[in-house]
């Protein structure tokens, strides 16, 4: 990703996470608007520059149809490969775009010496679980929860 690039998938990506956060997390819209804002400088605070990192843009003839921002981590005792995100713009999805960014992933895993790749997803995002299981990722841990009241 270029440095032109950046300013756009800070916004979209930080948005994403959001709604996800409300619809998929079940907070408030104030409170994952929070969240996004708080988290995206934690995590990545030198932009593209920030060390283990890498953002890539997914392209297809030169037009770019989505993101993937992936980093090193330690996580259990070992060095793993975390997906922070992947975003296939809708008018672009189902053309095997987000597939071929995972394959990425994992050859971005092997050219580091990484052996372990690791993501988070919100439980009703059904196509990206389904894309990730038919890639061999298994769950290793559900978060759970129901609604008692509305108000």
């Amino acid at each position: 990703m270029t440095a032109q690039e950046y300013p756009a998938f800070l916004a979209d990506s930080k948005a994403g996470y959001a709604h996800d956060i409300e619809v998929h997390g079940g907070q408030t819209r104030e409170a994952a608007l929070a969240k996004a804002e708080a988290d995206f400088p934690a995590v990545l605070p030198l932009g593209l520059e920030t060390p283990g990192h890498a953002i890539f843009a997914v392209e297809a003839d030169g037009i770019s149809v989505g993101r993937l921002w992936l980093a090193e981590r330690l996580l259990g005792g070992r060095r793993t490969l975390f997906i922070y995100d992947i975003s296939i713009d809708p008018g672009h999805q189902g053309r095997g775009y987000g597939r071929a960014a995972m394959q990425l992933a994992e050859e971005e895993g092997q050219r580091r010496g990484i052996g372990r790749i690791e993501l988070n997803v919100f439980g009703g995002n059904e196509v990206a679980r389904g894309l990730y299981r038919s890639l061999g990722y298994v769950e290793t841990s559900v978060q759970m929860a129901k609604v008692l009241d509305r108000t």
